[in-house]
């Protein structure tokens, strides 16, 4: 009974959220105080263990630095040499970003390294230039997924390791190749519907990248930065030689660099902590610079780390009761293997937008092995089924990957980005593990 309680909880602050103005991760740790002590009868100490501090460390971390280089003009600079290195070829910038983050994960980077590294680049490229945030958010965060199921990266080590420790039958390249694929696919569908095609019809002129410089910043609620041509706002005004910042590289942007540099380092190369490392950097130049340093922690997303520290915490206390666990075990009794095993992917996709899905993979699969074993359906196909359906949901709002494109959004468009990211997220979370159970479990098992 307690744990239909916590889930229904779960659900009813997703309601309330959505039809009252209320931050919902206030309310979801609002909620594990409720269910924690009054249902669960643990103290406050347990149910705070679950808040997630190196989530928490990398978005203020990150945002608070990028904060510093946008203020000192070092983002700005990036972006114009993002453009002359493209040579106008703005339409092809999301794919370059999908490209960049699927060869680091695949080299064996962590994920929401990568994705934290790129992102806020790629988000004030999207800003300056009229790329929807949702399409370039998108390429970054499935290119990291893209990638991360490689032999070496580290998704698909912690899934090939699980099922040869198993001793069960486990094919690294099909896995890569699979979830790569189904990745590129979302990406591409991202693409069209947030305006890849206008920005291929804008074709690869400077000058038509330049023009539209002038109305990058656009205001309201409304996003229209999906590629369509200024010419309707009125702009030409600007060009690449009067844009804000655009100057050249003093001692200033050359030292945020080099930080930025050091933060890619540290994190891909030393598997340094993405949020101390950024904290780090942050601190150092504001001591060096405190002129441009002024109202940088104020653009921290504070709203966002409230939002997705208290959505994590509530997850991790349903996992710390094992309710995750007891919804496992129910799926694992189901007498029909096909919709077991369904239903498994299902729960996959459901925890991981919210929870970490390195987590997910090292404890679903395990969970999964006793059914895996029974040779009721394919284990290769549920377990490929399964990580396609775990990754894909990176792009929730609620998990690291996908709070950082929120955190990073241009701040007048940040909460349209959240519900576009919760919308397309939801709707992966319920899509995805049906695709995949009907490509990868059905044909394979039958």
């Amino acid at each position: 009974m307690a744990n239909v309680i916590a889930l229904s909880v779960l659900v009813l602050v997703f309601v309330i959220s959505t039809v009252r103005s209320v931050n919902m991760g206030a309310l979801a740790l609002v909620a594990a105080f409720v269910v924690g002590t009054l249902v669960f009868t643990v103290d406050t100490s347990e149910i705070l263990d679950g808040f997630p501090a190196s989530l928490f460390v990398i978005l203020v971390g990150v945002t608070y630095l990028f904060a510093l280089a946008r203020n000192n003009g070092t983002v700005d600079w990036i972006i114009h040499a993002a453009v002359r290195a493209v040579r106008g070829r703005v339409a092809l910038v999301p794919w370059a970003m999908f490209a960049v983050c699927a060869a680091v994960t695949a080299m064996g980077a962590v994920s929401p390294a990568a994705v934290a590294i790129i992102a806020p680049v790629a988000m004030g490229f999207a800003t300056r230039y009229r790329i929807h945030p949702m399409l370039m958010g998108f390429m970054v965060v499935q290119g990291a997924t893209a990638g991360s199921f490689s032999p070496i990266g580290i998704f698909g080590v912690i899934t090939n390791d699980v099922m040869r420790q198993n001793g069960l039958p486990s094919s690294p390249a099909l896995l890569f190749v699979s979830t790569f694929a189904a990745a590129a696919v979302v990406a591409a569908i991202a693409y069209v519907s947030f305006g890849g095609r206008a920005l291929i019809a804008r074709g690869a002129s400077e000058r038509v990248l330049v023009s539209a410089v002038g109305n990058a910043s656009g205001g309201g609620d409304t996003i229209t930065g999906s590629g369509a041509d200024d010419s309707s706002k009125g702009g030409g005004k600007s060009s690449v030689g009067t844009a804000p910042h655009q100057g050249a590289l003093n001692l200033e942007r050359r030292l945020t660099l080099l930080g930025l540099a050091s933060l890619a380092l540290g994190a891909l190369v030393f598997d340094l902590d993405v949020g101390f490392t950024a904290l780090t950097v942050a601190v150092l130049l504001t001591l060096i610079f405190p002129a441009s340093a002024r109202g940088a922690v104020d653009k921290i997303s504070w709203g966002t780390v409230l939002l997705i520290g208290g959505i994590v915490t509530y997850v991790a206390l349903l996992q710390n009761q094992n309710t995750v666990q007891w919804l496992g075990d129910s799926v694992a009794h189901v007498g029909i293997p096909l919709l077991a095993a369904f239903l498994i992917c299902l729960i996959g996709a459901i925890v991981s937008a919210f929870a970490s899905t390195t987590g997910i993979l090292g404890a679903l699969i395990p969970l999964a092995i006793p059914f895996l074993m029974t040779g009721q359906v394919n284990a290769t196909g549920l377990v490929i089924a399964l990580a396609i359906s775990s990754s894909l949901v990176d792009c929730s709002p609620f998990s690291t990957n996908g709070a950082l494109v929120v955190a990073n959004a241009a701040p007048e468009e940040r909460d349209v980005v959240f519900g576009l990211t919760m919308r397309w997220g939801m709707t992966i979370m319920v899509v995805t593990p049906i695709l995949a159970w009907l490509l990868f479990v059905v044909p394979w098992s039958v």
